[in-house]
This record gives C-alpha cells, structure tokens and sequence, in this order.
C-alpha cells in the first residue's frame, strides 16, 4: 500500500490538470511560454502519475485495466477480472 500522502498528492495534481487545462492549452495554442511558466507547477500534466486503483502502487501499471502488476495478478487468479485466465499449455 502506497503511503497516504502520495495518493493525496497526486489527486491533489490531478485537480489542478483539470482546473487550469483550458488556460494551458490557450497558452499554448498563442506560444506564450512567458503565461505558461506563470501557471502552478503541478498544473503540468506530465507530473501526474498513474496509480493502481486498489493499492496507489505506482509502479507496474496496467493502463487497460487501472490496476498494477501484482493487483491484475491476484485478482486474475480469484476471477475477479471478467475474460481474463491464466494460461497454461
């Protein structure tokens, strides 16, 4: 489990990206890096990181299914996750 903090900081950033992503885009759209650098830092959409759902892991996550390496495993084990098996041959 990823330490409270971290998930608070990133849902934090993701506000932020939400809240300011129209001004940033205008910005970007008239090449004015000047208002651009004005903006918060955490504003940046490439400072948010993805986060497993279940453990705020944030390393080894699977896009597709909003969840980590080791979450989609252990759920694929239970079946917990519709279509998905483990293969074996």
């Amino acid at each position: 489990m990823a330490k409270i903090s971290m998930i608070a900081r990133d849902a934090k950033r993701k506000k932020l990206i939400e809240k300011y992503a129209a001004k940033r885009a205008k910005l970007k759209k008239e090449g004015d890096s000047v208002g651009l650098q004005k903006l918060p830092k955490n504003s940046c959409p490439t400072r948010y990181r993805n986060r497993c759902k279940l453990t705020g892991r944030p390393k080894g996550y699977m896009r597709q299914f909003g969840i980590s390496r080791i979450t989609f495993r252990e759920m694929a084990s239970n079946g917990l996750i519709p279509g998905v098996k483990k293969a074996s041959w």
